[in-house]
């Protein structure tokens, strides 16, 4: 699904404050403490409390494989100013049905800043730009009002609740499911001169923890 553009490692996204590239394995010790946080996981669909030290360089290996073969695109979240400092993670995953999958977390240090509302705009117009795709899906948990902000002031309108089963939480969970149309996103790149504008300071805090 994904192009060549982005099978290489060199591949990167770059936005008023972040930096979105591929993770690396000098990234563990930040995934393992940020997203081995229990307020960051219990928001996740596949992230384990407590974390398994072991299991975060299998993680990096198999999002770097994933991204050379185009099967996915998982980016490490990082200050457009400390590149080599990984504060969060944010993936476009394909579907059945065609339409990408996106999920992301970023650690409690850098909540309520904008910043997953800023990396989630940067993807969806990467994206739309580079694959012939008709819509982007997401998915929060209904005890996440701040993640269905980030999605609601990227475009993305809800369209229905539903029991999704979160491996990692052991169960199935009440989820809203949101999707945002190729239509709507081409209507709403008049937010800047790149596709998007940050949200006023007043509006601008968000949970920074979505399913994935």
């Amino acid at each position: 699904m994904f192009p060549e553009l982005t099978r290489d490692d060199v591949f990167r996204l770059e936005t008023r404050r972040l930096w979105l590239r591929w993770p690396r394995m000098a990234d563990s010790a930040a995934i393992l403490r940020l997203a081995g946080a229990k307020a960051v996981a219990e928001m996740t669909a596949s992230i384990p409390h407590p974390y398994p030290s072991g299991a975060v360089e299998p993680f990096i290996f198999a999002t770097r494989k994933g991204n050379a073969l185009g099967e996915h695109l998982v980016l490490a979240v990082t200050p457009r100013e400390k590149p080599n400092e990984l504060i969060g993670m944010i993936g476009a995953h394909p579907q059945a049905s065609g339409r990408p999958f996106i999920g992301y977390w970023l650690g409690t240090p850098h909540w309520n800043k904008g910043l997953a509302t800023e990396a989630v705009q940067a993807l969806i117009d990467t994206l739309f730009s580079l694959v012939e795709i008709e819509a982007i899906e997401a998915d929060t948990r209904v005890i996440n009002p701040a993640s269905r902000r980030v999605l609601e002031k990227s475009g993305f309108r809800q369209e229905g609740s539903f029991l999704k089963a979160l491996p990692a939480r052991g169960g199935l969970f009440p989820c809203e499911q949101f999707r945002l149309d190729r239509s709507t996103w081409a209507a709403l790149k008049s937010w800047g001169s790149s596709g998007w504008t940050p949200a006023p300071p007043e509006e601008i805090a968000d949970e920074e923890a979505c399913l994935a």
